[in-house]
């Protein structure tokens, strides 16, 4: 007998489960509204124009930010949004080669790295994780460059969680194929920090060397990126 069938051992199963009561909306309603899209994705392959670098926060949700749809995001998302450096080792990078995937064999043309408000990683960076989380505790290494030597205060874990963001798109012009990708003029990088509470993202503006609010912003923020300063003249990173 079919599980999934009247009478059958699936029946009434899952009357409260939430998830299995989405993934039934999606089939029914969501699929069928865009089934030729979701067809012509399978005939035809995938050929997103944006790898979206983003971290795993619930809040931030790239596809509303963007108003993309199907296909056109290559997304990865990570605790910080952070980027590991390229330094040709044969580790699990899971990142590192998501990046590699989407500019050697998608042609992406836009990477955008976007943080956010609130940041539970930045904050872990200053105030340490439990013993347990080894593998966070290694991970969260990579924000430490970003870092400043104070007491993590709110303007203080703004200005890290903007650093943060400048230092993974530092990190990423030196993938070679990113770098060559950059300077032939065919892949633009973008520095994104989403200000939850406001529903606004902060582009970061190569030009002007600062964070500047999207309604207000001339660009969504290009690259390639030269040493960040930020308004009291200091290296931010």
């Amino acid at each position: 007998m079919n599980p999934g069938a009247p009478g059958g051992p699936g029946e009434g199963e899952g009357a409260g489960d939430e998830l299995l009561a989405r993934l039934r909306d999606f089939h029914a309603d969501y699929f069928p509204r865009h089934q030729q899209r979701f067809q012509d994705l399978v005939a035809q392959g995938q050929h997103p124009k944006t790898l979206f670098i983003g971290c795993s926060d619930s809040r931030l949700v790239p596809y509303l930010l963007t108003g993309a749809g199907p296909g056109e995001l290559f997304i990865v998302r990570n605790v910080g949004a952070l980027i590991p450096p390229y330094d040709g080792s044969r580790g699990w990078h899971g990142t590192m080669a998501a990046v590699e995937f989407a500019v050697l064999s998608l042609k992406v043309e836009h990477i955008v790295v976007c943080g956010h408000s609130h940041c539970g990683a930045v904050r872990a960076a200053y105030e340490g994780v439990p013993e347990e989380a080894r593998a966070l505790r290694f991970w969260l290494e990579l924000a430490q460059e970003a870092l400043l030597p104070v007491r993590p205060s709110p303007e203080a874990l703004w200005r890290t969680e903007q650093r943060s963001v400048v230092l993974q798109l530092e990190r990423l012009m030196d993938y070679p194929m990113v770098r060559r990708a950059v300077e032939a003029g065919t892949l633009s990088l973008h520095g994104w920090h989403y200000v939850i509470e406001d529903g606004e993202v902060h582009v970061f503006d190569a030009a002007a060397g600062g964070f500047v609010p999207a309604s207000r912003a001339n660009s969504s923020g290009t690259g390639p990126y030269l040493q960040y300063v930020e308004h009291d003249g200091q290296p931010a990173v």
